[in-house]
């Protein structure tokens, strides 16, 4: 259990190898952490607000953050020190690098009479005079915020989640297609191994699966409460779901009551075979290690929790 944060944790990412993990919070400081031991490494001081996103591109050089001060910020990951700083007009909502860290896309909140904007930057040569100009690709998004954002395959597409539950497929700028993926906002969406397929988290209290290509809907795992996060296992069909009751009724409950506890579904069949309990507040944030064999949760209690699978879930065979 990773105590580093003095408030929530609003996402944690591995790196590609899966030997450091990071964490953000609304305590404005991401921290990095070794994730063998749990021990950690150091902070990356500079934002003045809540921190919503991060990301690590794919040699571990830099770390990606978007925060509620209104700034996007780039850093790198050996020193901790900041190489750029981009304002924006609203809250940094979502960010991610592209597969090959040549690129960065980020979006901003519909606020202050701004409308939601997403924003693909060229970040090979960030420095501290960045700024919007400087953008490839500017795009007013007509109609709810963005809450969640990935690359598509190869870096051609961008996918985005919205707060109103729809999932579109950008193209140069473009849209290409849009789905109506959920009933309420999605909180997160994460990729598979490959970059095939997705899991949307959405607080209709459901996760899905969808193709990458072509947004089809593959399969439906259904809970009792609000979902904040669902990851993929990369060397089984597993999925897990984390969330709980929303965080403003949080005092009112137990943690039984809560359900709190990290859910695992079958890829395929849509059946959930396991539970794991742990923290005393809602997860909102889950990221399976590289390896698949262990997964890390954050909370809403600022703690992470590094979890290690034992032998018996490697012999676990599903019954068909």
């Amino acid at each position: 259990m990773l105590h580093g944060h003095e408030r929530a944790i609003t996402k944690i990412k591995y790196n590609r190898e899966g030997d450091l993990l990071f964490s953000a919070s609304k305590d404005k400081q991401p921290n990095v952490w070794y994730a063998l031991n749990g021990e950690r490494l150091g902070t990356f001081n500079g934002h003045n607000g809540s921190v919503w996103c991060i990301d690590v591109n794919w040699d571990t050089t830099r770390l990606l953050s978007g925060s509620g001060d209104n700034t996007l910020r780039v850093w790198d990951c050996q020193t901790g020190k900041e190489i750029g700083q981009l304002s924006t007009n609203s809250s940094v909502r979502a960010c991610g690098f592209s597969y090959s860290s040549n690129l960065a896309v980020f979006s901003t909140d519909k606020a202050l009479g701004h409308q939601c904007e997403m924003f693909i930057m060229d970040v090979r040569n960030v420095d501290s005079t960045l700024s919007q100009e400087d953008a490839i690709s500017r795009i007013s998004v007509n109609g709810p915020r963005i809450s969640a954002i990935l690359w598509g395959a190869l870096d051609e597409t961008i996918i985005t989640g919205h707060e109103d539950g729809e999932i579109k497929l950008w193209d140069t700028g473009k849209k290409m297609s849009s789905v109506k993926g959920h009933k309420s906002q999605i909180n997160d969406m994460q990729c598979n191994k490959d970059g095939t397929m997705f899991v949307t988290a959405s607080k209709d209290h459901t996760a899905k699966l969808f193709d990458s290509e072509s947004l089809m809907l593959l399969k439906t795992y259904k809970t009792e409460r609000p979902v904040n996060s669902a990851t993929i296992s990369p060397i089984f069909d597993h999925v897990v779901l984390g969330g709980g009751q929303d965080a403003m009724d949080v005092t009112t409950t137990s943690a039984r009551q809560g359900k709190f506890d990290s859910r695992f579904f079958h890829l395929v069949f849509e059946e959930e075979f396991a539970r794991l309990k742990g923290h005393f507040g809602p997860i909102n944030s889950l990221a399976f290690h590289p390896n698949g064999r262990s997964y890390s949760t954050g909370g809403e209690d600022g703690y992470m929790r590094i979890n290690n699978f034992d032998q018996s879930y490697f012999d676990f065979h599903f019954e068909y």
